[in-house]
């Protein structure tokens, strides 16, 4: 069904022949805004928006976010209800603290700054899994009260 889906989407899309079309259509899409110390990022939306995505896929987006102490079971949690979700025919992704800890957020320690821009990190990688139709399943200490 999936394929059908994504081949009926390709043969009903328009494509821009020249640079010149293409750079038309995407100037349409972004904006200038100041990130920081830049003024010159630009939020480039995509062609294809969220809803098409998750008409495609047969699912809503979301973010599941599951906290608690260290050893309190929130990964087992997770990864049972993303096996069960698999069964169902849902996409998923499963983002555990640990594991998020060994690649992105593996120059963060855990000084109460850190800490904050590992939620903040995993929480914007969590919202554009969600943005794109994915079921995203978070599993992260609660280290404060």
């Amino acid at each position: 069904m999936l394929a059908s889906n994504a081949g009926a989407l390709l043969r009903a899309m328009t494509v821009p022949r020249t640079m010149a079309q293409f750079a038309g259509a995407c100037a349409q899409h972004h904006a200038i805004y100041d990130v920081g110390n830049s003024t010159n990022i630009k939020w480039h939306e995509g062609g294809v928006s969220t809803e098409q995505k998750e008409d495609m896929l047969g699912q809503k987006g979301c973010v599941l976010w599951f906290t608690g102490l260290s050893g309190s079971g929130k990964s087992t949690v997770a990864c049972t209800l993303e096996h069960a979700l698999l069964e169902r025919g849902k996409l998923t992704a499963l983002l555990d603290g640990d594991n998020v800890r060994h690649g992105l957020n593996k120059n963060l320690g855990f000084s109460t700054e850190d800490r904050e821009e590992n939620i903040r990190r995993i929480g914007e990688v969590g919202k554009l899994f969600a943005e794109n139709g994915v079921i995203t399943v978070v599993s992260f200490i609660s280290p404060y009260r």
